[in-house]
């Protein structure tokens, strides 16, 4: 398993449940995922090492959690070692680290999206904003760790977001093309699907909450909780329909065929659904809601997605609810602060059938005490009959 975060935790707590056992291996992992299997420092940059390291454990399968070791060609890697990977090639998950291809490929297929415009350049960019009808949206085409969207309120404060990713490399490399499209109201949903290449097995629809504060304000981040389910499997099904299958048809007849778990971002216009970003794995932290519902084998139905069929091992569920309430440090998602001492980590009993329990997300052991390494620091997660009594517990 790669990968260090809550997602990352999540993912092991649910494969360490496989009743086909073996050893989990995660590379590098948190304090949390130490007490679920073996974990083993690795850069997340080094494609080369990971795949090394997978090949000296002789792994049956890796399980890739963040979106840049597989930006990066780690599936690729390991598919040349002649090792199953659950996660897509460096070309299929173009669909999230380049907002432009995405936007391309949803426009060729007729795939229900906002109006947009990609630039290259800081003049055109700016000059197209103060032309636009608004509200509009800035947001960098490459990774940027769920930080690289602006929802500005003026032209002027969309040319000033533009300048600091353009010309000020607020967000690096990931900022060298950018994507101003129009701003879309409704709700928002996570629909996240697992993924054979020619298959999808959808999850419980998802919805996070992307604001830093309560009340819906403060700055996006990369998300500050989740819930699930947010909408009825019918409706996940229909909009799967129209924002998910054509991209698995699509890919599958480029020679990219995509697999792991294709994440589709909706927002539910009162013209139906259309679709805000893709991504090329779980969510965070829907994944540490969705997986808290999860009931069948997670070892088995991905490996079942890296062989190319999904019907071996199809997913399973759990009815109720659950949720993931974010914790982070002081300065998030600007300017970080870690160092505080944690206490109480341990899963509490809710005196009714939910039980609360916390996720590593950016923790560290210093001198045998557990600290927190800055940014979104731990996950609580509940589940419940109903939702009311998960968000309760959490």
């Amino acid at each position: 398993l790669i990968g260090s975060g809550g997602r990352e935790h999540a993912i092991a707590e649910a494969l360490s449940r496989s009743p086909a056992g073996g050893e989990l291996v995660i590379a590098p992992g948190n304090p949390g995922t130490a007490a679920l299997g073996r974990n083993v420092p690795v850069s997340l940059a080094d494609v080369a090492a990971i795949a090394a390291l997978a090949e000296a454990e002789a792994a049956d399968l890796v399980v890739v959690g963040p979106e840049a070791p597989l930006a990066l060609g780690l599936a690729d890697e390991l598919a040349a070692r002649g090792i199953a990977c659950f996660g897509p090639s460096r070309a299929a998950a173009a669909l999230e680290s380049s907002k432009a291809f995405a936007k391309a490929t949803m426009a060729s297929l007729g795939v229900p999206t906002a109006d947009y415009r990609v630039c290259t350049d800081f003049d055109e960019a700016a000059a197209f904003v103060r032309a636009a009808p608004w509200p509009r949206v800035v947001k960098a085409s490459g990774l940027a760790s769920g930080k690289g969207v602006v929802l500005p309120d003026s032209a002027d404060e969309a040319v000033g977001a533009l300048h600091a990713m353009m010309r000020g490399g607020r967000l690096g490399d990931a900022a060298r093309e950018v994507v101003v499209e129009e701003r879309l109201e409704g709700e928002e949903l996570s629909l996240m699907a697992f993924c054979d290449g020619s298959r999808l097995a959808l999850m419980p629809g998802a919805r996070d909450h992307k604001r830093l504060l309560d009340g819906d304000r403060g700055p996006n981040t990369g998300g500050m909780g989740a819930y699930a389910p947010a909408c009825t499997t019918e409706l996940a099904a229909e909009y799967a329909r129209l924002t998910m299958e054509p991209l698995v048809d699509s890919m599958r007849a480029r020679g990219t065929p995509f697999v792991g778990v294709l994440y589709a971002g909706l927002i539910v216009t009162p013209s139906g659904p259309k679709v805000l970003e893709y991504n090329c794995r779980f969510g965070d932290p829907e994944a540490q809601a969705v997986l808290a519902l999860f009931a069948g084998d997670l070892a088995a139905t991905m490996a079942a997605c890296a062989a190319g069929d999904l019907r071996k091992a199809p997913p399973s569920w759990k009815t109720g609810a659950a949720a993931c309430v974010v914790m982070a440090g002081d300065g998030y998602p600007e300017r970080p602060v870690g160092g505080a001492v944690l206490s109480g980590l341990e899963p509490l009993a809710d005196g009714r059938a939910s039980v609360a329990r916390v996720l590593h997300a950016n923790t560290r052991l210093e001198g045998g005490r557990l600290v927190s390494g800055g940014g979104r620091v731990l996950s609580v997660v509940a589940a419940g009959d109903k939702l009311p009594e998960a968000v309760a517990a959490a």
